[in-house]
């Protein structure tokens, strides 16, 4: 349980999550995922890392459960914690490849949507159902996974969308079964890590250069948000709702 860092391969590094039952992740988590990814990032030795996950879900986001226990200093953890994990993929020196399978919701979406590739299980899918968990946030990560309008249906809704729906909107680099998405997301990272490793890492730094957006700031202001909802009292009237329906 925890986060784990392995070189199953030559220039490859793999970091898993594995937080039971469903991969919602406690503030420590959060700040242990950002650590192992920026080390992985700094080892010279790695020149693709993949992150993965354990169990039915790639990542269902922060533990409301925590929050609903601790109050605002679990919330301004999570918030932090979320910001850096998100930041050390999204600033990872070297290419980071998503293995996604099952469900890839609330912080999985910052995950995934700054990871430079996504390789899906058959049964994953992706959404926000922050609406109904009494937050907001990872709009602007989404928003590179799908087209603007339909970013903010899914949004609005709750609703989630399929792999193969991703991998039409060309976020998705590949829809195998579950069985074959470890060695899916090795094979990318394989052929990726097969480049020179200096190089990888200036093409890294310089097409982050030229994102249209800053992902960082951009979900700093979405967090303003979150807290705002939560100094309003309108966060824990939804959470309270979550809590009573068992969802």
């Amino acid at each position: 349980m925890g986060v784990s860092t392995s070189c199953p391969e030559k220039g490859v590094a793999v970091v898993t999550v594995d937080f039971p039952p469903v991969n919602a992740l406690p503030v420590t988590g959060w700040f242990a995922l950002a650590d192992a990814v920026r080390s992985a990032g700094r080892d010279t030795e790695v020149r693709c890392l993949v992150l993965a996950a354990e169990g039915r879900g790639f990542n269902a986001g922060v533990d409301i459960k925590e929050i609903q226990a601790e109050g605002r200093s679990a919330l301004i953890g999570a918030n932090r914690g979320c910001f850096e994990a998100f930041a050390a993929v999204y600033e990872c020196e070297v290419p980071v490849v998503a293995a996604v399978q099952g469900f890839c919701l609330g912080g999985g979406i910052g995950l995934a949507g700054n990871a430079d590739a996504i390789v899906a299980s058959e049964d994953a899918v992706f959404g926000l159902p922050e609406l109904d968990r009494g937050a907001l946030g990872a709009a602007t990560h989404l928003a590179r996974l799908v087209p603007p309008h339909l970013m903010r249906a899914l949004y609005y809704t709750s609703r989630t969308a399929t792999a193969s729906e991703l991998r039409a909107h060309g976020s998705v680099w590949r829809v195998v079964p579950r069985d074959a998405l470890r060695a899916a997301a090795l094979e990318l990272a394989r052929e990726i890590a097969a480049k020179d490793g200096e190089l990888l890492r200036l093409a890294k730094a310089a097409i982050n250069g030229i994102d249209p957006v800053d992902v960082r700031r951009s979900y700093r202001f979405e967090q303003g948000f979150t807290f705002e909802a939560n100094l309003s009292g309108v966060a824990d009237r939804v959470r309270d709702t979550f809590g009573k329906e068992g969802t």
